[in-house]
């Protein structure tokens, strides 16, 4: 870890100082935080028209309601229950007018995001709530899926 890079993140996110967190992998931008929710670490995934990768039977706009069919196509439901549940996975959606981040959700029950094109991390889920990425606006869970 190069010096200075938790202080950096901790200015991006405030909620994190004094909060266990990880910083989890070296910095990479071949993958953002919605391919890392969808555990993909090879393609960019976003509703933008420009190349990203992006379901065709979703629509390509930035709304939180296209986040959520784009997650319903992968078995996600929407939950009210932030928790670890055994045979569960999560991901969360945070959006100040429109969505900005996802957050999945370990078998440890720790969060885990990537950031930007920056590191992935794990952390407290609502402690990266804020200026930056907004509020948690929608949860989801799908039943556990097979690991290739």
């Amino acid at each position: 870890m190069v010096p200075g890079e938790r202080e950096e993140i901790e200015q991006w996110l405030p909620g994190l100082r004094g909060k266990e967190w990880q910083i989890t992998s070296p910095e990479d931008d071949r993958y953002n935080c919605l391919a890392w929710a969808l555990e993909e670490t090879t393609r960019v995934w976003s509703p933008r028209p420009d190349g990203y990768t992006w379901p065709s039977d979703v629509p390509r706009d930035n709304a939180i309601s296209s986040y959520q069919a784009l997650f319903a196509t992968f078995g996600y439901a929407a939950t009210q229950d932030e928790t670890l549940e055994v045979g569960q996975e999560k991901v969360a959606l945070f959006a100040r007018q429109e969505p900005e981040h996802v957050a999945r959700q370990l078998s440890s029950g720790a969060w885990t995001s990537k950031l930007g094109q920056s590191h992935d991390i794990t952390h407290p889920l609502r402690a990266i709530e804020g200026d930056l990425y907004g509020s948690i606006v929608l949860v989801m869970a799908r039943r556990n899926q097979p690991r290739a």
